[in-house]
This record gives C-alpha cells, sequence and structure tokens, in this order.
C-alpha cells in the first residue's frame, strides 16, 4: 500500500478537506496514474450531499481524471510509463459476470465506481481523483489522444460520454434534428458533439442568456423554454432530444417536440417522479427513455473522435483549495462550463 494525499468528504454535505488514503500495491495487470487534472462534477456534489441516499464516508470524489502513467504491472501490454491516459467513471465492470461485456458494461451487474464503491472481491472502498495519484485495472484505463490537452479533457471522461453514447445510439449525424436541453457543463459538450456529427443541431434552454456560446460551440438554433411559444413553434421538429437537466420539466410538452419515431432521452435525473401521459407517446410511437455513460470501448472511441475534431471542454481550472467554492458556484450555475482541478496544487 501506499500513502496517498487526497482532498475528501468525511460527513454528509461536509466541507471538502485534505485528507490522506492509501492506493493499492501495483498487480500485474495494474496501471499507476499520477493524476494532473480532476473534472469537478455534478454527481461529485450529489455525492457528498448524498442525494441519492448511498453515500460513504470518508469520501473521495472526481471521476474525471486525467494523468501521466509512472508505473506498469508485469502483465501491462497497453501501456508504458510517460503515457497520456484517463481513467472515468468506474474502474471495474461485469464481477459477477462470465464473462465482460464490453459493450454495455456500464448497465452490467458489479459496477465498480471509481468513488463511493468498493473494490471487487474486497472490502476496500475505491476513492477517487481528488488525490495525486490512483492505481487502476489496465482494462479501465483509456488512452488521451496527444491532439487533447489533458486539463480540458477532463470532463470528456464523464460530461463527454454521457452525451456521446444516446448521440450514437440514437444515430445523431447528417438529416437529423437534435435537441439538447440545458446549456450548461453536459449540454456544451452535446452541442459540440452532435455538430461534429452533422446534425442540425438546437439548444433548448430557460433563457436565451447563454445563446451567444452556443452559436458558437455548434448550435444551428437557440430557443427558450421559458417563452410558450417555443412549444408551438416546433411542434414535430426532432428526431432525438436529449436533457441534461435534473430539474421537473413538463415532459409532456417536450415529447410533443418529437416527430413520429422520436426519441426523448434523459441523462439528467430528476430527484421527483415523471408524469406522462399515454398520449403523448402512443399515437406517434415516441419514446421516453435514458442513457447513462458508456462503456470502456465506447468511452475510447469517443475520445478518439474527439481528437479528430478537436473537442474538448470549456473549462475554468481551479486550484483544490478552491473546490468547496466550485461547489457553491456550480449549484448557482456560475461556470462557463466546467470546473476542472488542477492536482499540482495538491501537496
Amino acid at each position: 500500500m501506499k500513502q496517498t494525499s487526497s482532498y475528501a468528504a468525511v460527513e454528509v454535505a461536509g466541507q471538502l478537506k485534505p485528507f490522506t488514503i492509501e492506493r493499492r500495491a501495483l498487480r500485474p495487470d495494474d496501471v499507476a496514474i499520477d493524476i494532473q487534472y480532476c473534472g469537478v462534477c455534478h454527481s461529485d456534489i450529489h455525492a457528498v450531499n448524498n442525494d441519492w441516499g448511498n453515500s460513504v464516508y470518508p469520501m473521495v470524489p472526481g471521476h474525471e481524471i486525467t494523468g501521466i502513467i509512472s508505473a506498469v504491472g508485469s502483465q501491462v501490454q497497453k501501456f508504458r510509463v510517460g503515457d497520456r491516459v484517463g481513467v472515468g467513471c468506474f474502474i471495474d465492470s461485469c464481477t459477477t459476470c462470465q464473462e465482460r461485456d464490453r459493450e454495455h458494461e456500464q448497465y452490467m451487474p458489479g459496477l465498480v465506481m471509481t468513488y463511493n464503491s468498493q473494490e471487487a472481491g474486497a472490502s476496500t472502498p475505491t476513492y477517487g481523483g481528488y488525490s495525486k495519484a490512483i492505481v487502476v485495472k489496465e482494462g479501465y484505463v483509456l488512452n488521451i489522444p496527444d491532439s487533447l490537452p489533458l486539463d480540458a479533457s477532463a470532463p470528456l471522461l464523464c460530461a463527454g460520454i454521457t452525451l456521446y453514447s444516446p448521440l450514437r445510439h440514437w444515430k445523431a449525424g447528417a438529416g437529423k434534428n437534435v435537441a439538447i436541453v440545458g446549456m450548461g457543463g453536459l449540454g456544451h459538450i452535446g452541442v459540440k458533439l452532435a455538430h461534429a456529427m452533422g446534425a442540425h443541431v438546437t439548444v433548448l434552454s430557460q433563457t436565451l442568456v447563454k445563446m451567444e456560446d452556443g452559436l458558437r460551440l455548434g448550435a444551428d438554433s437557440y430557443y427558450a423554454t421559458g417563452d410558450a411559444t417555443t412549444f408551438d413553434k416546433l411542434v414535430g421538429h426532432f428526431d432525438l432530444i436529449i436533457s441534461t437537466v435534473s430539474a421537473p420539466l413538463d415532459w409532456n410538452a417536450y415529447l410533443g417536440l418529437l416527430k413520429i419515431d422520436g426519441a426523448l432521452v434523459l441523462v439528467g435525473v430528476p430527484t421527483q417522479l415523471v408524469p406522462v401521459s399515454a398520449f403523448a407517446l402512443v399515437p406517434q410511437r415516441k419514446t421516453l427513455t435514458g442513457s447513462m455513460i458508456g462503456s470502456i470501448k465506447e468511452t475510447q472511441e469517443m475520445l478518439d473522435f474527439c481528437g479528430r475534431h478537436g473537442i474538448v471542454s470549456e473549462i475554468e481550472t481551479i486550484q483544490i483549495g478552491e473546490v468547496n467554492e466550485a461547489y457553491t458556484r456550480v449549484l448557482k450555475s456560475d461556470v462557463r462550463y466546467r470546473f476542472v482541478i488542477d492536482m499540482a496544487s495538491l501537496k
């Protein structure tokens, strides 16, 4: 075991503070990574605050990790010391399956999350990327293309794949009208990705405050959902709508914006129940569904796609000592568009 500096929450909704953790000794199939940057995801805040009722403390958040490999196990084949790599939302999967499902592993039993989870076959807690170093099985480490900076690519490990997976699954591309609901940390990456895929991209946001940004990042049109006439103008317009927000919406109104066989996909997770009329779905065979991150295989595909198209997150880089303030600002939507922690600031 090796002691590592980190920042942790030690109680529900507590302030993140310096905390020493232990990382396991290198196994034959392990990769050790010196963490350079870690994105601040809204999920980190939910976890620290126990909003989902499954939090375990002490907790070291962070699942948008980029860094440099410092050591590799004796059986590692894909990586070598000095490689630029990333770690996303999970570090093991299909732990009860006879064979790893490389296409759908994020939905399979036994998923081991990067933090607030337990290592497979052990009672050892997993600690995330608000730390100096991490040790991960080779199969759950991702190559960061040389064309992408490590800081601005960190949010791709969660926000990027969260949008890429449904866009690919529902075949966003040329000739498709795609709407992104919410112009925040998730939504702005969705705009970039859908644009690069060739879709006609519309942002649906509460106001027009971020319209200039949305159009600059690749949106073809931008509408305020706070204006009731928007829903009249866009009836039956979209093949795909991806909602990135966790606030409750008028789901029936949004379903009314879909074409026949259109899909409304939730990647943001409202805590309230989702009331939907059957008549919003049945007459035109519309779908209301959800999507969660992506497999390691798909995440690498996403990173390679972003490398080819020069897609990264719009970020504000912070020091680790500013993370509590960053949490407060995220809750106020006071960031454009993701915070990324420079882990060199952690001593």
